[in-house]
C-alpha cells in the first residue's frame, strides 16, 4: 500500500484539476468572449448563462490545492514558492471576476460597463495565470533538496507564455461551444463561427506545444520518440486528429452539445499527453510522486475523507447541472 497510496492520490489529483479545467474552463471562456460580444443584452444572457453553476465549478480548484498540501506536502512546499507571484494574480483576478459578476446586475449602464471590463479582464488574467504556472511546471522547477533553489523564475520564458496563450484560447473555445449549446439566434450563430476560429487557433497551439514539450527534458524525449514509449504516446495525436474532424463535423450539422463535448475530449487528450510525460514526477524532473508523498498513515487517513466527500461533491454537482442547465436562456432573462 506504500506505494500504491501516492498513485491513488496523484489519480485523484488529476482527476480534480481536469474536472476544474472543463467546467470552471467554459465559465472563464464566457468572460474571455466579453472582449468579442459588445452587444448589452447578450453580454447579459451570457452571463445568465453560467450564474446556477460558475461558483460551484471552483470546488475543483478549491480540492486541488487542499489535496496536494495534504497527500504530497513537500510538492506543495517546493511548488508554491517557485509560483507565488502567479498564484496570487490568479486568486486575484478570481475575487475581482466574481465581484464583478455580482455587482454588474445592480450597476447602471455606465457603472455596468466598467464591472464587465473587470469581470473579462479578472477572466483573462486567473487563465493566463494559469496557463503560466502550467508552463512553469512543465518547463521544470530547480529543486535543492527538498526544497525550491531559486533562480530565473520558471514560468518566465517563452514555453511557459506559449501555455498561458494556448489556455487563453482553449477556455474561450470552450466558453464559445457553451453558448452553442445553452443560447438561440444570432449569439448563438456568432459562437459558432468564433468557435472555428478558435478551434483552428487552438489546434495549431496543441501540435507546437506537443512539440515544444518532448524537448524541454530527456526524460519527455525518450517518452514520446524512443520505443517502446511511442507505443504509448502515438495514438495520442492521432486521437486529436479524430476529435478535431469530428468537431468541425459537429459544426457544420448545427449539432448544439457536440461541440463542447468534443472540445472537453481535446482537453482529455492533452491532459493524457501530459500525464505520460510526467508520470512518475509530481514535479519534473527532479521529484517523484513517492518522494513527495505523505506518510502512509496520513494518506490512509485521508483518503477515507475523499472517499466521504467526492461522491457528495459529485452529486451535489450533477444536481445542479441538472436543475438548472436543461433549456436555453432567451434574451431579457435576468440573474437575480
Amino acid at each position: 500500500m506504500s506505494t500504491v497510496l501516492p498513485i491513488i492520490w496523484a489519480g485523484l489529483l488529476a482527476f480534480a484539476v481536469f474536472a476544474y479545467i472543463v467546467l470552471d474552463g467554459f465559465d472563464l471562456g464566457v468572460g474571455i468572449l466579453f472582449l468579442v460580444e459588445h452587444d448589452k443584452q447578450d453580454r447579459d444572457v451570457m452571463v445568465t448563462t453560467v450564474a446556477p453553476v460558475w461558483d460551484g465549478n471552483e470546488t475543483w480548484l478549491v480540492l486541488g490545492g487542499g489535496g496536494l498540501f495534504a497527500a504530497f506536502p513537500m510538492a506543495y512546499s517546493i511548488i508554491l514558492p517557485a509560483l507565488y507571484p502567479l498564484m496570487i494574480g490568479m486568486l486575484l483576478a478570481l475575487i475581482l471576476r466574481g465581484v464583478a459578476f455580482e455587482f454588474r446586475f445592480q450597476a447602471t449602464s455606465y457603472g455596468r460597463f466598467w464591472w464587465d471590463i473587470a469581470f473579462c479582464g479578472g477572466s483573462i488574467v486567473a487563465t493566463f495565470c494559469q496557463g503560466l504556472i502550467l508552463g512553469g511546471l512543465i518547463h521544470g522547477i530547480h529543486v535543492d533538496g527538498h526544497a525550491y533553489a531559486g533562480g530565473p523564475p520558471p514560468w518566465l520564458n517563452g514555453f511557459a507564455m506559449l501555455c498561458g496563450i494556448a489556455l487563453v484560447v482553449g477556455y474561450a473555445l470552450l466558453g464559445a461551444c457553451w453558448l452553442i449549446w445553452r443560447t438561440n439566434g444570432r449569439l448563438q450563430a456568432r459562437c459558432r463561427r468564433r468557435a472555428e476560429w478558435f478551434a483552428a487557433i487552438m489546434l495549431g497551439l496543441i501540435g507546437i506545444v506537443s512539440l515544444w514539450t518532448p524537448l524541454l527534458h530527456p526524460e519527455f524525449t525518450r517518452r514520446w520518440f524512443a520505443w517502446p514509449g511511442m507505443a504509448l504516446t502515438s495514438p495520442v495525436p492521432l486521437l486529436v486528429a479524430v476529435v478535431a474532424w469530428l468537431f468541425w463535423r459537429a459544426l457544420r450539422k448545427d449539432h448544439e452539445v457536440m461541440p463542447l463535448l468534443y472540445v472537453q475530449a481535446w482537453f482529455l487528450l492533452c491532459f493524457v499527453g501530459l500525464g505520460i510525460s510526467f508520470y512518475p514526477y509530481i514535479i519534473p524532473p527532479s521529484v517523484t510522486i513517492w518522494q513527495a508523498a505523505a506518510p502512509v498513515g496520513s494518506l490512509d487517513f485521508l483518503l477515507v475523507g475523499a472517499i466521504v466527500m467526492l461522491p457528495i461533491i459529485l452529486t451535489y454537482m450533477a444536481y445542479s447541472y441538472w436543475t438548472f442547465v436543461h433549456s436555453k436562456v432567451e434574451p431579457g432573462t435576468q440573474y437575480h
